[in-house]
């Protein structure tokens, strides 16, 4: 280590000792274990880039690669040619006849003459190899066909009437309510909407649900981009990109969005600036008098109280508030801008996958906050309880059309499920009359005693309307690896205590738990309490300062999350992304690996750049258990995933032989799969007896206590 060492030191001079001695820590302790440079940067690389500001990613990267070689040198070696491969094959028996030293000690028993009769015949041999030939061409052609990554952009077409087109441009529309009618959605060549038809009340709260990929995110952007028209007077906020940072302050970048009382109060500095610098213009105190009366009636005076309270609801303490937005990380900006959001209160706002970025005690908040939302909210969602909870409507994008529901989600599934009953029993009876029809027609057609009533019947039938047969949409199903049992104990953490350095303070401390090949683990707690740190220290990514970590020889985990589906190559396909991970494969393994996770046909060849992020999930996850794991460590499996998706995962993970720790915010499935829960907060991380029903309890009575001492 004492090259590392040194290397560390000559790249990083400024890095302290604590953090060098952590960094050879983490690197000694796993030198065997590393596969490839990959895995040195998942490490260190995330510590390396913070004491170096003046290095990219791409630096990092080379400086974890020279750090492998240092670790692994045998490896390095015999990548480096110590290892000959022949271009020709080598006749043992004529270098028996050419060997002229005539020691009969070289002559072994490879070098011996054999017998003659046993040589395979020649031209099965060149029959043989050109078999071989031709499959190893026939696979290197499929590699090479796989599609190039081409990024797509949607386009939107709309047909509006006249008389709508008039009250526009005479300024003449005044309605709240929103009518988006025979339109078209594209994505490239591919039509996700078609003469589809789309109706918003003022007032109403509205889930927009359907399959992953099907356009969801898509409609939300033509709406807010304007490619789909809507009466200019109503005005929309699509909550989809982060707060910029700068440097201003989180609580002040809230009640910037109120932009009539912002103008009023610059109206109101200007003229009091006027008025103390001796200005005797007689009508700056009538204006000055009108701004007040403005001020009073906006009620200016409660704007900071409302916002602050938005603001402690989505997870910012007092403290936080008061800094600027540049101090916080992408999570929590996007955090801030649904807080502009809810605060500006838009005559449609627009909402994509809201609970992605909140921790159950804040998406608790959230529902029941937008349930006295007073203009229209349209937001997407896969959170089954956030769906059940806040809207008032459902509408259910397939087959290229929107159909809308009364009622939450549950009320939508019973709906569904009743109509496509009764369209399948009208179609079966249709079937029935029209097949009974046909026959009669067929055995009296040539009899001219009945020729007037067949030809009723053949009438009959054409005047019947057409009715399709149902479409049921797929199941989904997700296939995780099978794991041959091991014996415990499995993982042990005894008295861990963990922090960055010595200068932080402790994230946790005295943590005594432990997990099995049965256990289906999840993780709740605020963000920001150490759930992904316990996370790291349980798979090794992070040792701990204190305790003992203890795990079976043979554990493999199989770690996901969210980050690791926004590194994917997008300037791939599936199909590649799995070669580049796995090398050596057939290209039918990789494709059976990707379908077990819902990735199939087209889509499997379709750049990674124009899939869904739910699509994006499912690679991923196809990715991570090709390693064949035998303990799943999942940090916000959920996050895109739709509702299909999720209980298919539920049952996956309710079938998987190993190991299972999870964090989520998804109560449907921490409810479906869980066994133990472990609450991370106030310095520790602790089993709760009482499970879900117990955690939501307290957090509850939290909410309740807040909201109180406001």
């Amino acid at each position: 280590m004492e090259t590392c060492s040194e290397y560390i030191k000559n790249a990083f001079p400024t890095i302290d000792d604590d953090l060098k001695q952590y960094v050879e820590g983490v690197l000694q302790n796993g030198a065997d274990d590393f596969e490839d440079s990959e895995e040195v940067y998942e490490a260190v690389g995330e510590v390396l880039q913070e004491v170096a500001s003046d290095k990219t990613e791409e630096d990092i990267r080379n400086i974890c690669n020279d750090l492998l070689t240092m670790l692994q040198p045998n490896k390095s070696k015999a990548s480096n040619g110590s290892i000959k491969t022949l271009n020709a094959p080598v006749h043992l028996a004529n270098m028996i006849d050419n060997n002229d030293s005539g020691i009969d000690d070289v002559k072994s028993i490879w070098m011996m003459k054999r017998d003659e009769t046993l040589k395979v015949d020649a031209k099965k041999l060149e029959k043989a190899e050109a078999k071989l030939q031709g499959k190893q061409d026939r696979r290197t052609k499929e590699t090479k066909t796989v599609a190039a990554p081409k990024l797509e952009t949607a386009t939107a077409s709309q047909v509006t009437s006249k008389k709508e087109s008039k009250l526009e441009a005479k300024g003449n529309n005044r309605t709240q309510d929103i009518r988006i009618e025979n339109f078209d959605v594209a994505y490239g060549d591919r039509v996700l909407l078609l003469g589809a038809d789309l109706t918003l009340a003022y007032g109403r709260r509205y889930g927009l649900v359907g399959r992953n990929g099907l356009g969801k995110s898509t409609l939300l952007r033509m709406i807010s981009g304007g490619q789909l028209r809507i009466p200019s007077h109503i005005s929309i906020l699509h909550v989809e990109q982060e707060v910029v940072g700068d440097d201003t302050l989180a609580i002040d970048s809230v009640l910037q969005c109120d932009t009539v009382r912002e103008e009023l109060l610059k109206k109101e500095k200007d003229i009091s600036a006027a008025i103390n610098a001796g200005s005797q213009d007689p009508e700056l105190n009538s204006q000055l008098s009108e701004v007040y009366v403005q001020l009073q009636n906006i009620e200016a005076d409660k704007a900071p109280a409302k916002a602050s309270i938005i603001l402690n609801g989505l997870g910012f303490t007092s403290e936080m508030q008061q800094r600027p937005t540049k101090t916080f990380s992408g999570g929590w900006r996007m955090r801030l801008a649904l807080a502009r959001a809810l605060f500006s209160r838009p005559d449609l706002l627009l909402l994509d996958e809201p609970t992605n970025m909140l921790d159950i005690k804040a998406i608790i908040w959230l529902e029941n906050y937008l349930q006295n939302w007073p203009t229209t909210l349209l937001v997407v969602s896969h959170d089954r309880n956030f769906l059940d909870t806040v809207p008032t409507d459902i509408l259910h994008l397939h087959s290229q059309r929107i159909e809308a529901y009364r009622g939450n989600y549950e009320q939508f599934e019973k709906t569904k499920t009743e109509k496509l009953k009764n369209q399948q029993r009208e179609y079966d009876a249709q079937m029935q009359q029209r097949q009974h029809v046909q026959e009669f027609i067929d055995r009296f057609r040539y009899n001219a005693n009945r020729a007037a009533l067949v030809q009723s019947k053949i009438k009959m039938l054409e005047k019947l309307p057409e009715l399709k047969p149902i479409v049921k949409e797929t199941e989904v199903v997700l296939k995780l690896p099978d794991t041959e049992p091991l014996s415990p104990p499995i993982l042990q953490l005894n008295e861990v205590c963990f922090r960055y350095s010595p200068s932080d303070r402790y994230i946790f401390t005295d943590v005594n738990l432990g997990a099995t090949m049965e256990s289906r683990i999840c993780i709740v707690g605020d963000n920001g309490a150490g759930k992904t740190t316990i996370l790291k220290i349980i798979m090794g990514i992070l040792s701990p300062v204190q305790g003992m970590r203890h795990v079976h020889r043979n554990l493999k985990f199989g770690y996901f999350s969210q980050h690791h589906v926004d590194q994917l190559n997008m300037n791939l396909n599936s199909v590649e992304l799995l070669q580049q991970a796995y090398p050596g494969k057939p290209i039918e393994e990789y494709r059976r690996q990707l379908g077990s996770f819902g990735v199939s046909g087209d889509l499997a060849l379709q750049g990674i750049a124009s899939l869904s992020g739910g699509q994006k999930s499912r690679v991923a996850f196809a990715q991570m258990c090709m390693g064949r794991p035998n303990f799943l460590v999942l940090d916000e499996p959920t996050n895109h995933l739709d509702i299909e998706t999720i209980e298919a995962l539920g049952k996956a993970i309710k079938k998987y032989t190993g190991g299972v720790i999870l964090v989520s915010h998804d109560e449907r499935l921490i409810r479906m799969v869980c066994n133990e829960l472990w609450i991370c907060g106030n310095g520790s991380v602790k089993s709760i007896e009482g499970g879900f029903d117990e955690y939501r309890k307290i957090v509850e009575q939290e909410l309740e206590a807040a909201a109180n001492a406001k």
